[in-house]
């Protein structure tokens, strides 16, 4: 991202703490500003099309000089039921938090007066996603929870290696980051521009996902828009809840590229799919279901899990099972601590390529990378760069199924072999590590007090899980 770019980031999130005098909470602050920033970049972008008459910027300026708050808030409202298909997806529902006219006058104008032909030069979309990675970063917004960093998202994609022709889906699409990253690769690595409408849109199509959160899901839909992912107004990611019947909608993939939500189902009740084998109220393990469910044979995925997913027994064991049953589970990478922003869970990427629904023993080997062992706390202060995962990426090999010729680097290194049996004799664990951490001896290096207690929750949600099992075994229903 260039330092301008980062400049007209930094003065649209100034602009919060004009809404935070009026009120407007962190997690609130984004989805405001991106009311008003469609506005302003559909007539940017000369697209005011999909907006109807007399709800434009222009005409927001005027009632906003005037003090007229009651305006705006008709726009939205007017806005989720007319203009295009992006318009009333993006505007369903909205309401301002805005209590102020005088507040919406200052938005306006110093929204107004940033420097667009440097932002339009630079990307709109790269803009758009600086906001959400500022957004992100801050703790007290909540919306780490939505954005995967974005070095991680481009390693992932790097190693997938996405194609033109294959249907590439996320289907905890959050912000929409997994599949800008598939299409930027697609960009750098073919000549868009001598391509036909007829062929751009094609590409267009490629891209599905679902998110349940409506927030996030209006974020998603502006992030890809803005990334030119809009096909005659119509965008791939849809708003919906994947561990129900509405997931079952999505296409059969070629590349699932994911970062799946932590925790247990919301309310803590099973997932609503009548097409899972292993019913869970964990959603990592319910979602890693859909994932390798939803590939189409030789079809291809990179999703980050949290390590209760590796080691879990009963029902996790089942489901990584038929994971290595179905699919070849050939990489593993143990992710550092501290790179999720409002997250403290420890985390990996599963690498795995579909065999078919009927196979039986496709893993034979899992590689193991381990880049959390005597590596720096990640965050503001040590921010983790490409350059950090060179190593990984040179010993995962140019195949992004797995295939390249490796090394095992022994005891004293950091990628390493596991045959099946190893695993079986594990007892199906795949929460392997062999490198002694010497990175948080000191009480200073130690993660957060969130963090721990973080780590702990997930922990004790699958014990809860192990414990609901041996009671349904035992035929008692519920606790007295």
């Amino acid at each position: 991202m260039s330092q301008t770019t980062l400049d007209i980031v930094q003065k649209l999130w100034n602009l919060c703490n004009i809404l935070r005098d009026d009120g407007v909470t962190y997690h609130q602050y984004v989805t405001e500003l991106t009311y008003l920033l469609f506005l302003k970049m559909a007539k940017e972008t000369g697209t005011e099309d999909k907006l109807p008459e007399g709800f434009r910027w222009n005409d927001l300026e005027d009632h906003a000089r005037a003090s007229d708050l009651l305006y705006y808030k008709e726009l939205l409202l007017h806005l989720g039921t007319e203009g295009s298909r992006i318009t009333r997806e993006i505007f369903s529902g909205a309401s301002t938090f805005i209590r102020k006219p005088a507040t919406l006058a200052q938005l306006v104008a110093a929204i107004d007066a940033l420097d667009w032909y440097s932002a339009k030069r630079e990307g709109l979309g790269e803009l758009y996603e600086g906001l959400l990675e500022k957004n992100a970063s801050e703790k007290k917004s909540g919306a780490g929870q939505y954005f995967t960093p974005r070095v991680l998202i481009d390693v992932m994609v790097e190693l997938m290696k996405p194609q033109l022709g294959e249907i590439i889906q996320d289907p905890a699409a959050g912000t929409g980051g997994f599949l800008i990253g598939a299409y930027h690769y697609l960009y750098n690595h073919h000549d868009f521009d001598a391509f036909s409408n007829e062929q751009f849109e094609r590409v267009q199509r490629q891209f599905y996902g679902m998110e349940f959160v409506h927030d996030a899901y209006r974020l998603a839909l502006m992030n890809l828009m803005l990334h030119d992912l809009e096909a005659d107004g119509d965008i791939g990611i849809r708003f919906g809840d994947t561990l129900s019947s509405d997931g079952e909608s999505l296409p059969k993939a070629d590349l699932i590229l994911t970062n799946p939500p932590f925790g247990t189902k919301k309310g803590g009740g099973l997932p609503t799919r009548d097409d899972f084998t292993y019913p869970t109220s964990n959603k990592q393990l319910a979602f890693l279901q859909h994932i390798y469910r939803s590939l189409k044979p030789g079809g291809r995925a990179a999703v980050v899990l949290p390590d209760n997913v590796l080691f879990e027994s009963g029902v996790g064991r089942d489901i990584r099972r038929d994971l290595m049953d179905k699919c070849d589970l050939h990489t593993i990478l143990r992710l550092p601590t501290g790179i999720f922003y409002a997250q403290g869970v420890k985390t990996n990427v599963l690498f795995f390529t579909k065999k078919s629904d009927a196979a039986k023993g496709t893993t034979q080997a899992v590689w193991i990378y381990d880049l959390r062992a005597n590596m720096p706390q990640f965050g503001k202060r040590t921010v983790l760069t490409h350059e950090h995962f060179k190593a990984f990426i040179d010993a995962y090999g140019d195949d992004p199924n797995g295939r390249a010729d490796r090394t095992d680097q022994g005891e004293t290194g950091h990628f390493r072999r596991f045959s099946r049996e190893d695993i079986a004799a594990r007892d199906d664990s795949l929460d392997i590590a062999w490198l002694k951490d010497d990175s948080a001896t000191d009480a200073a290096d130690l993660p957060e007090p969130e963090a721990l207690a973080r780590e702990a929750m997930l922990e004790l949600e699958g014990v809860f899980e192990d414990l609901k099992e041996l009671m349904e075994a035992l035929g008692v229903e519920e606790l007295e």
